[in-house]
């Protein structure tokens, strides 16, 4: 039997003032969306009924309500005013919704991180949950509630590593800071691995004034602090005395100079007309059968380009480094000869960091690196494509260090 309009109970009445909004095409969340009244009334209700147990238990002490106070809420369906009880001995502490508390649940700091991982800017994360949810959350809130993740990033620095990664890429990307009322150049160093299981992991991110190979010394040592005692393979640009300190720190390692690099610095002395010829023969040196026949094609590069001397010497200096990876199988090959998997982390940092003229602070960076790296990681589940093949390389090839009982469990 259904209920007469009359006998129709208070919630019944929302409920069917609710389905009318949402016929006329009323969002369900959101500022004016029809779920707001529906959560206001029932935390309300739920304050109401927590009072009522309160001065139950304390009836003795001669306590009694002393009216209400409003107090805006914010929520994921919506921002609102509610009306709270209180008591005329203040001693009221209600569970629902507790003194000084102005957010029903962790969505909406969910969501600002979210939003804030992706680049965009405090003035764009206000509009947005203005917009969305009838939020209005204050610059200052929205770097508090960023500033809360500051710990997890220590954690997350300085937790232990494996004792080996095969190889790693290490680099450096740039930023502008604001500092001391102008705008300043910082290198952050960022090192990439993959684990002996084929997992990708980015080992830290760490600060420095300009990219130094004194300063990535440091970051070296910090790594080993860390647990790491064995890298196969390190793949690095031509930086000067960087090579020098990874093998001082970690004798047994390979160093790989990034060829990609190498052609980039050489293509600066040619002339527009020459470029495409200079770049082929170049390219027929990282590209050849064996280390072998890749001098072959650097002596008749140089014998064809001599007027582009300087552009040959480097090649000459660093051609141990740059055919390192010439006597490793050729699945290996393919991941070593260039930085390009450490450059593809860089370019999801970039992504959202691109809307950054200049980082109010080094933290700021720090929060915005962080966030993009858990997401970048989120991306690389599973193992690196291809792992399987290159796994097999790394067993034939370096089977005393490879096959230890961390990586036989």
């Amino acid at each position: 039997m259904t209920k007469k309009k009359s006998e129709e109970s208070p919630l019944d009445a929302l409920v069917a003032q609710m389905s009318q909004q949402l016929l006329q095409g009323k969002p369900i969340t959101g500022k004016d969306g029809v779920l707001t009244p529906l959560l206001k009334r029932v935390i309300e209700a739920s304050l109401e009924a927590e009072m009522d147990a309160h001065l139950h238990q304390e009836s003795s002490q001669g306590n009694r309500r002393n009216g209400r106070t409003a107090k805006q809420v914010q929520s994921s369906v919506g921002g609102f005013e509610i009306f709270s009880p209180r008591d005329r001995q203040a001693s009221f502490s209600p569970q629902t919704l507790p003194k000084r508390q102005r957010r029903l649940s962790s969505d909406i700091d969910a969501k600002i991180l979210s939003l804030y991982s992706r680049g965009m800017s405090y003035r764009d994360i206000q509009a947005h949950l203005e917009d969305m949810y009838g939020a209005q959350v204050s610059p200052a809130t929205i770097s508090a509630i960023t500033d809360r993740i500051l710990p997890d990033i220590l954690e997350w620095q300085a937790r232990p590593l494996d004792s080996v990664y095969p190889v790693v890429w290490l680099d450096a990307m740039h930023f502008k800071v604001r500092e001391a009322g102008k705008v300043v150049t910082k290198a952050v160093y960022s090192v990439l691995a993959v684990s002996t299981e084929g997992s990708k992991e980015v080992l830290g991110i760490y600060f420095g004034e300009h990219e130094s190979a004194s300063f990535w010394r440091g970051v070296l040592h910090e790594l080993k602090t860390r647990g790491l005692s064995d890298i196969f393979v390190a793949c690095i640009d031509n930086l000067v005395g960087f090579g020098d300190a990874i093998e001082d720190i970690f004798p047994r390692t390979d160093v790989q100079l990034c060829l990609v690099h190498q052609m980039r610095n050489s293509l600066k002395y040619v002339n527009y007309k020459d470029y495409k010829a200079v770049s082929k023969d170049l390219r027929a040196v990282y590209t050849a059968l064996n280390a072998d026949a890749a001098a072959q094609y650097l002596q008749q590069a140089e014998a064809r380009w001599a007027k582009y001397k300087v552009l040959f010497r480097s090649w000459h200096t660093n051609w141990e480094r740059l055919t390192n990876f010439y006597k490793y199988p050729p699945a290996l090959r393919r991941i070593i000869y260039t930085n390009n998997p450490i450059e593809s982390y860089h370019r999801m940092v970039r992504k959202a960091t691109k809307t950054k003229g200049a980082f109010t602070s080094e933290n700021a960076i720090v929060k915005q690196l962080y966030l993009a790296t858990m997401n970048a990681h989120t991306k690389w589940s599973g193992t690196m494509f291809g792992w399987s093949s290159v796994r097999r390389d790394l067993v034939d090839y370096f089977e005393d260090r490879y096959l230890t009982p961390d990586t036989l469990n």
